[in-house]
C-alpha cells in the first residue's frame, strides 16, 4: 500500500513539474533555456523537478512563497490612501469655495 501511494505521488509530482515548466514564460525561466528545463524534467523526472524548483523557476514576487498578495491592512493599500487624501483635499477646497463665496 505504501508503495502504491509513493508512486501516485511521484508521477503527481512530475506531472506538476512539466505542468509547471510548459506553462512559466520564456523569459521568466533562471538558469537555463525553459526548452532545456522542459527536457530535463522529462528525461530526469523528480531530480529534474527539483533542479527546476531550485534554480529554473522565477522566484515569486513581493517576496517570498508564503507572503500574501495585496495589502495586509487598509493603511497599507496605496489606492485607500490616495483615496483619503482626495478626500481631504475635496473637502478642504469645498469649504474653501464655501469660505470665499
Amino acid at each position: 500500500m505504501l508503495r502504491v501511494v509513493l508512486v501516485l505521488l511521484a508521477v503527481a509530482l512530475y506531472i506538476y513539474f512539466v505542468i509547471d515548466v510548459a506553462r512559466t514564460p520564456k523569459s521568466q525561466t533562471r538558469t537555463l533555456p525553459k526548452w532545456l528545463w522542459l527536457v530535463l524534467v522529462l528525461v530526469l523526472p523528480l531530480l529534474g523537478g527539483g533542479l527546476w524548483l531550485l534554480l529554473g523557476r522565477p522566484w515569486p514576487e513581493n517576496g517570498g512563497f508564503f507572503r500574501k498578495r495585496g495589502p495586509v491592512a487598509p493603511d497599507d493599500d496605496p489606492r485607500f490612501l490616495r483615496k483619503l487624501d482626495d478626500d481631504v483635499w475635496s473637502k478642504k477646497m469645498r469649504k474653501r469655495r464655501g469660505e470665499a463665496s
